[in-house]
């Protein structure tokens, strides 16, 4: 079995054209194409979703991807949830899996930890509020002036960072296994590594803060995210990934 793994993809699954990602052509639906996060494929939810995500299943391999701070958290919860290598997942299409918040996996006899989700940070003018009765004066301000601003359950939506409960089973969840696992995939990253590399640039939150917990704790092999729109790799085990495509070894 062979995983390969990307960074964020927003819904431009071009990457995994055959002449781009020739790996595939040996490839089968045993094998893993794992994303982190930034999805983005199920994002109208509806009709207009179905062909990124119909190509998405009709490749030779098996896409599992964790949800970023750029998805359509109200499109994402109309799937039903069932259990798949020891985790929960929301199957999208029969070879196109959501990886859900804080479930441990055994894929190949390793164990991944995943937990999706993280903040947005172009967001600094504010969300807007579609029932608010000066909604279209205020978006034409703020597009005028190339404001950074969201829309909420439109381009926005809280649930980008996890619920009290998530947190809860993600550490039940890891107290099963020991604190032990092979492989962690998120969106963002810990606090303390975001520190190294962005110097302060990206502030931390309560997820950030929650990897900082699990840094400190957990015992692992390497640490893959997304997010930052960049290719690196910080203290030797944190592995940043953007339309980097590499194989898990």
């Amino acid at each position: 079995m062979a995983i390969y793994i990307t960074g964020d993809t927003h819904g431009d699954f071009r990457r995994f054209r055959p002449d781009i990602f020739p790996e595939q052509n040996s490839m089968t639906k045993e094998d893993l194409a794992l994303i982190c996060g930034d999805f983005g494929g199920i994002w109208f939810g509806d009709e207009r979703d179905n062909a990124d995500l119909d190509w998405l299943d009709q490749r030779p391999f098996t896409t599992a991807f964790v949800l970023g701070n750029h998805e359509n958290y109200d499109a994402c919860k109309s799937y039903p949830v069932e259990e798949w290598n020891g985790g929960k997942i929301q199957r999208i299409r029969p070879s196109l899996i959501h990886l859900m918040r804080g479930q441990v996996y055994e894929i190949c006899g390793k164990r991944f930890f995943t937990m999706g989700g993280a903040s947005s940070h172009d967001i600094q003018d504010g969300i807007l509020e579609p029932d608010d009765p000066e909604f279209k004066k205020k978006f034409r301000q703020l597009e005028k002036r190339n404001a950074m601003f969201r829309v909420n359950h439109r381009s926005w939506w809280a649930e980008e960072l996890p619920s009290k409960a998530e947190y809860q089973e993600a550490r039940a969840n890891l107290d099963r296994v020991g604190w032990e696992v092979d492989y962690i995939i998120s969106h963002c990253c810990p606090s303390g590594i975001q520190d190294i590399f962005s110097g302060g640039l990206y502030k931390k939150d309560p997820l950030t803060d929650f990897f900082d917990e699990i840094r400190q704790r957990c015992r692992f092999r390497y640490w893959f995210f997304g997010h930052y729109h960049n290719n690196m790799v910080v203290e030797k085990k944190y592995a940043m990934l953007y339309e980097q495509i590499i194989k898990l070894k």
